[in-house]
This record gives structure tokens, sequence and C-alpha cells, in this order.
């Protein structure tokens, strides 16, 4: 049985993230997902002779938008190369990318596992060009080729091996999807494309400074799949180094239905992709002035926000980690509280109801159709006592759902759901449930005091929910305790 708890695992990721540009990297075809294969080309795509690339001006702002987020160094002379390799796939033979001067150095990503929260070191974020896709399950004779990827704008961002398991390794790669959407630079969608991740592991026995042999495990296509992928690969290289045997460096791919990886080929050193300054591209400076222009622009970032949530609006931790999630999320609950004081209870509305609709309909807040003055005067009738949140979760809020411009007050009474303040009601409706448990009552007397509970309870569901139940909770101690 190998020992596991010797060694220890060294982990790098690479994430490729698609940007949210309209056109490519060094020209103007299409980047619009779904369109018909090779649709999105032209003859720059497509490396027709003579052809000559320019650079896309809204991708640098974006890489800098993300340098900025993660603390980068952002590198004011840049310049493209040339990386030299043949794939189907890849027009030009070449890709080009930056190698010397990435345009984001160093940084850092915080997450937390388990409570222990500790920064990921970045190595660097990088612009390149993307390949287009082969594509094997269309001719049962031929591959086919789709080049409207070909060319598409991304950003790599690399860590240092500072990752060291499994669970890191899935919080430092949700941490980047979550700042690449709040930052609108990435869909972070991986299931299309739009961002995946290359996994670098090794392992060495603890207390050792040198790092073991690495093995690279390409196009991991979700955050879980990422975290299945390395923990079967730490297994494995244990079990290879317990037996005697030598790890070999490969490039392997994953196999999602059984959860294992499998070798594409042995890996080769960075040195033997030829790597040269881009002739047809000039270098690019980026100013200093464009760089405070691009910081001032940014949104809240995630950790400022959940800050403020906590410290202004006396939101817990929890809750203000849900609401800072997503940006836009966060924004509607900024609009809500335009409308009412009660913050806390607007976060739980939007954490509970509102966000189980949005994953109940696959939709994003956007799409919500609830107006921020309308869910306003939906948290202010129930935090008055007017209804209970139960009753207003499960009826009104069903019906502003369906008929967005009705107002929650009239809901209630038009469905008869107004709590019932009336002493003498309430005082019937305790005697009557008193009365009908009087073994109950004998065991409360006897000293089993949480049978309040059981009493409340029969009477919340005698009146049908609409109960006043701090009322009925002080009516039930004056009768059982005089």
């Amino acid at each position: 049985m190998p020992d596991f708890d010797k060694y220890e695992a060294i982990i790098g990721l690479e994430v490729h993230t698609q940007l949210l540009t309209k056109s490519k990297l060094f020209c103007g075809d299409s980047t619009r997902f779904g369109n018909p294969p090779n649709t999105n080309v032209s003859a720059i795509s497509l490396a027709h002779p003579g052809t000559l690339p320019m650079m896309n001006e809204r991708a640098v702002e974006l890489a800098i938008k993300l340098g900025l987020a993660f603390n980068c160094e952002i590198v004011r002379d840049n310049f493209f190369a040339r990386k030299n390799y043949f794939y189907p796939d890849l027009p030009k033979g070449y890709q080009i990318s930056q190698h010397t001067t990435p345009i984001c150095k160093n940084g850092e990503i915080a997450i937390s596992v388990n409570g222990q929260k500790r920064n990921i070191l970045l190595n660097r974020i990088h612009l390149e060009e993307d390949a287009g896709k082969s594509v094997h399950d269309v001719d049962e004779n031929y591959s086919c080729i789709d080049l409207n990827r070909a060319g598409v704008t991304l950003l790599e961002i690399v860590s240092e091996p500072d990752i060291h398991s499994s669970e890191e390794a899935f919080a430092y790669v949700t941490e980047i999807r979550k700042m690449v959407r709040h930052l609108d630079i990435c869909d972070g969608n991986m299931e299309e494309g739009s961002m995946r991740c290359d996994a670098n592991v090794s392992v060495r026995v603890k207390g050792e400074k040198q790092l073991g042999t690495k093995v690279e495990v390409k196009n991991l296509n979700s955050i879980r799949n990422v975290k299945k992928a390395i923990d079967f690969e730490i297994n494995r290289l244990i079990e290879i180094l317990q037996k005697g045997e030598e790890v070999k460096q490969q490039t392997r791919s994953f196999d999602a239905v059984n959860g294992t990886t499998f070798s594409l080929r042995s890996k080769e050193e960075a040195n033997d992709y030829r790597y040269f300054p881009e002739p047809d591209l000039p270098p690019f400076l980026i100013s200093e002035q464009q760089i405070e222009s691009i910081r001032s622009s940014m949104p809240e970032l995630p950790l400022a926000l959940e800050k403020r949530l906590v410290n202004q609006f006396s939101l817990t931790a929890e809750a203000a980690a849900v609401i800072a999630g997503d940006r836009k999320t966060a924004s509607y609950f900024d609009e809500i509280i335009k409308h009412t004081h009660h913050f806390k209870a607007t976060s739980n509305w939007i954490i509970g109801p509102v966000k189980s609709f949005l994953n109940e309909n696959n939709v994003d807040i956007e799409k919500f159709p609830i107006g921020a003055p309308t869910m306003a005067k939906l948290v202010d009738i129930t935090e008055e006592g007017k209804v209970s949140f139960g009753i207003a979760a499960a009826r009104i809020f069903p019906e502003l759902v369906g008929s967005p411009c009705k107002d929650p007050l009239k809901v209630a009474k038009d469905l008869n759901l107004l709590q019932v303040k009336n002493d003498d009601t309430l005082q019937q409706w305790v005697d009557e449930v008193l009365s009908s448990m009087p073994e109950k009552v004998t065991e409360y007397k006897k000293g089993k005091k949480n049978l309040t509970g059981l009493f409340a309870g029969e009477v919340k569901r005698k009146s049908k929910g609409k109960a006043d139940m701090q009322a009925v909770i002080q009516i039930l101690n004056q009768k059982l305790n005089q």
C-alpha cells in the first residue's frame, strides 16, 4: 500500500480565458460562439500569403484590467513572439504569443480552503491567439477542422508551482472565474471552451527541495474535472515512485467518464518552440496614464465589496461572500436597499428565494423579473410583520414573478395572507390547540418547556400561517405558566 502521507504535491496551473472582445486578436473576424463551422474566418485567420495582423486594442485593456485586479506588475514595453509548432488546426504553423515580455508579471490570487486563507503566487499573465478545433466525431473516416476559434484572443494566467492540493487548485480556478466574470473580461464558460485549464503536477518526498518530474494534464474543461484529474495524477505519481520506477515527463489528457488520465505524448521543453519576435507586429508601449485610466474605470473588486457589505450593512461574512461573488447580484442588492433599510432581510431574500429561482430556471440576475423597488416592498411587509416570511416566499413571491408590476401588499390582501394580530382570534386558536393536547400541557407543566414550539406550530397550522407568531408565543407563555 503506497505511503501517500510521505509525499507532497507541487502543482502549477495554466488557465486560458477567452476575452470578451467582439473581434479576434489580430483581425476583425467575429468571436461569436455557436456560428456554423468555418464562418468566423478571413484571409488573415486562414493565414493566406501576404496578409498582416493588426493589434486589438481592447484586448490590451482587458489584460491590464485583470493584471491590476491580481496585483500584477504591468510591463510597459511589450512585443509579441512566434511560437513555432505544427498542429492541423493551426493555420499559420505558428502561434502569436508573448514570451519574453508578458503584459503582466508576478501578482497573487487569494484563496480559502477549509477556512485557511493564503495567496497563490502568479508568474505571469500574457496575451496570445487561440488555435482552431479538431473535430473527430462528425465523419467516420476523417477528422474535421473548425477554424472559427483560430485567432480568438486568449489571456493565459500562469501560476508559480505554488499549489499543493486539488482543493487549492479548485479554489484557485474558482477565484479566477469569479474575477473574470466580475470584470466582464470572460464569461468563464468552461463547457463552451471560453475558459480552459492545464495542470502541471509533480510529487516529491516531504522536506525535499528539488521538484519532481512533472506531467501536464491538458484542456480540463470544468473546475470539478481540474480537481479530479489532479487527485488521480497525484496518486498515480506516488504509486510509480513507491515502486521504485521513474516518472516520465508527459502530456496527458483526462477521461471524465472514468476519472483517469492517459498519455498523449512525451513532453517537449519550451525551447523546442523556437520563439523569436513576431516580425509583422511592432512593439507596443503601455503608459502610466493608460494604466491609471483603466484602474479608475474598474468596478469595486470582490474582496473589497465583501468587506463593505459586512461593515456598512452588517451582513454575515457568508451572505456577503455570496452576494459579492456575482457583480450583478451585488448591484441588485444595492438597488433594493435604496428603497428599504432592512439590509439583512434583503440579503436573506437574495441568497434564498431569489437565488433558488435563478438556479432552477438557469438564468442570471439580469433576467430576474422582479424589480428592485417591488422587491424592497416585499422585504418590508415581511419585516413589518404583515406577512410571514414563509408565506411571502411560498405564495407572494411566485405571484410577483409571474406579474412583476403587482404590489406585494395588495397581493397579500387579495390572497387573504395578512397576518392575524387580533388578540381575541389568537387567544381562541391557542385555547383550541391547548385543549386538544391536554397530555402535552401536563408534560409542559412538569418541566418539558421545549413543547412551546410544538404548540406554536399547531397554532401556525390552524391559522394557515397567518397567525402573528411572536404574539402567539407570548399568549402561550401566559397561559401555560399561570
